[in-house]
C-alpha cells in the first residue's frame, strides 16, 4: 500500500480524520505556546515608554468612541515604502499600555503611529473640524462638535485605577494627582512641573485655544503624543546590540 493510499484511509474515515487532525494541532499548539512560558518577557523593553497622561488616556477614549481606528492603523511594518512614508517600524513596546491596541485593519487614512508632532495644534483643529479645508480628497466625516463637548475630572482617577488593574504601571502617586495633571496639561501658564516629572514629554498646550477641557483638547493632547516616547535617533534593537 503506497503513502497516497494510506493518506486516503484517513481521508476516508472521519474518526481517524478527527484524531490525527486533533493530534497536529497540539502538536503545533505546543511547540508555538510553550516557549512562551519560558521568557521573561515576550516584549522588548523600549527606553522612554510610559503611561499615558490623564488627558491623553481620556483623548485615547474619545478616539475609541470615535472608531477612528477604523480607517487609521498605528501599525507601521517593518517595509521599504512603510518606513520610509511613515517612520521607523513600529515596536511591540509602543502598545503595552493600550487596551485595546489601536493597529487598525485597514487605512483609510494614513497611519498615525508616528502623527506625534508632525502637525501644529492648530493644524489638528482644522482638520478634526474640517478635514476638507486641509485635505480637499478627505472622506474623513467633521468632529467639531468635539470643541463643545466639554469633560471635567471627576472619573479620571477610577479610569487609571483601571488600566492599573491590568497592567499599565500608574503609581499611587500617580492617581492621586491625576486631577491636577488632569487640568496642569492644558495650561501653559501654570504649574505643570510635576506632571512633566510623571510623565516625561506630556505637551502642555491649550489644544483648542478656548477657555474649558473639550474632548478637542483630550484628542489633539493623544495625536500629539503618538510616536514621541520613543528617541530613534538612539533606538537600538535587542539582536543588533
Amino acid at each position: 500500500m503506497g503513502l497516497l493510499d494510506k493518506h486516503g484511509v484517513i481521508e476516508k474515515n472521519a474518526t481517524l480524520l478527527l484524531i490525527f487532525s486533533f493530534l497536529v494541532v497540539t502538536v503545533g499548539g505546543i511547540v508555538e505556546i510553550a516557549p512562551l512560558f519560558y521568557l521573561e518577557n515576550t516584549i522588548e523593553k523600549v527606553e522612554g515608554m510610559r503611561p499615558y497622561t490623564p488627558l491623553e488616556l481620556t483623548g485615547r477614549d474619545v478616539y475609541v468612541r470615535e472608531g477612528c481606528y477604523l480607517c487609521h492603523s498605528q501599525m507601521i511594518r517593518p517595509m521599504r515604502d512603510e518606513v520610509e512614508r511613515y517612520g521607523h517600524y513600529s515596536l511591540a513596546a509602543e502598545s503595552m499600555y493600550d487596551h485595546p491596541f489601536q493597529w487598525g485593519s485597514k487605512r483609510t487614512g494614513p497611519d498615525l503611529a508616528r502623527v506625534g508632532g508632525r502637525y501644529s495644534d492648530a493644524w489638528h483643529i482644522d482638520h478634526l473640524t474640517d478635514p476638507q479645508s486641509v485635505v480637499p480628497e478627505s472622506v474623513m466625516p467633521k468632529y467639531g462638535f468635539l470643541m463643545n463637548r466639554m469633560i471635567d475630572a471627576t472619573y479620571i482617577e477610577d479610569r487609571l485605577k483601571t488600566d492599573a488593574m491590568v497592567g499599565v504601571p500608574y503609581t499611587s502617586e500617580m492617581i492621586a494627582a491625576a486631577k491636577a495633571d488632569f487640568a496642569a496639561q492644558i495650561d501653559p501658564d501654570g504649574d505643570y512641573d510635576e506632571l512633566l516629572a510623571r510623565y516625561p514629554k506630556a505637551n502642555i498646550s491649550n489644544f483648542d485655544g478656548k477657555p474649558g477641557i473639550s474632548e478637542m483638547d483630550a484628542l489633539v493632547a493623544y495625536l500629539q503624543v503618538l510616536g514621541t516616547m520613543v528617541d530613534f535617533s538612539t533606538f537600538e534593537p535587542v539582536a543588533s546590540r
